[in-house]
């Protein structure tokens, strides 16, 4: 549970660049204690430092150049790259969900997007299904008729996902009208990703899903991961910037 938590301390920095520990707290209802252990152990990991009365996000420095190094860091690092062609492929994305969808939402930062601009909808009735903790722990500010299925599993810290076994069980039971996900790379030979379970659990959701959308941005296109979950023509709509 905390590292959960510490991930969405983190995500909670990122707008605010520093917060005192007792706004930390109240934000996450948790203890004096409870906080105190949390900041420590991001201290720990360098992703904030202690200032007086609270702590600030750690500014990265140094720049990498390889975006296929950018593609494999963890999850918090990845979402805000790419900012303006996500959000533009968000909004091609929204224009596609209607009163009554079920629509499963993965994992990726570019389909975080989406879930963003869900925030705002107000569709009479829409369920989202997801494996994302991101979407999870924000469904709280979602419109109230909107119904979350999460799925379950091993928490994956790099995708900030749950995959596994148990998630491949839960989705044999659903039925899902469109289902929205990303990809490491975009081919020829195919659509993938470098997470084995994730492949897994891509591969699984296309099978179930009436309506399929690849959302990629052109930095995706002509290349590899190391697992193919699927082939281009498999999408009902390739969305892109």
């Amino acid at each position: 549970m905390r590292s959960l938590r510490t991930l969405a301390i983190t995500d909670y920095l990122k707008g605010r660049k520093y917060c005192s520990v007792d706004e930390l707290r109240e934000h996450f209802n948790v203890s004096t204690a409870t906080i105190y252990r949390d900041i420590a152990a991001l201290v720990s990991k360098d992703v904030v430092h202690r200032v007086s009365g609270g702590v600030a996000l750690e500014e990265r420095t140094g720049q990498l150049d390889s975006r296929d190094h950018f593609a494999s860091s963890p999850y918090m690092d990845r979402i805000d790259r790419n900012c303006e062609p996500k959000r533009a492929i968000a909004s091609t994305a929204l224009t596609h969900i209607m009163d009554g969808d079920i629509v499963f939402l993965d994992s990726s930062t570019t389909v975080s997007y989406l879930a963003d601009k869900l925030l705002t909808t107000s569709f009479s009735s829409l369920t989202i299904v997801t494996n994302s903790v991101t979407a999870i722990q924000n469904f709280r500010k979602y419109p109230p008729q909107y119904v979350l299925i999460s799925l379950g599993g091993y928490y994956d810290f790099q995708l900030n996902a749950f995959l596994g076994e148990s998630a491949i069980r839960e989705l044999e039971r659903l039925s899902i009208t469109k289902a929205f996900i990303s990809a490491f790379g975009v081919s020829s030979a195919g659509v993938s990703t470098n997470h084995e379970n994730h492949s897994t659990l891509l591969g699984k959701v296309l099978r179930i899903s009436e309506q399929k959308y690849l959302l990629v941005d052109d930095s995706k296109f002509e290349r590899n991961g190391l697992f193919r979950f699927a082939q281009k023509n498999q999408f009902d709509e390739i969305i892109t910037n």
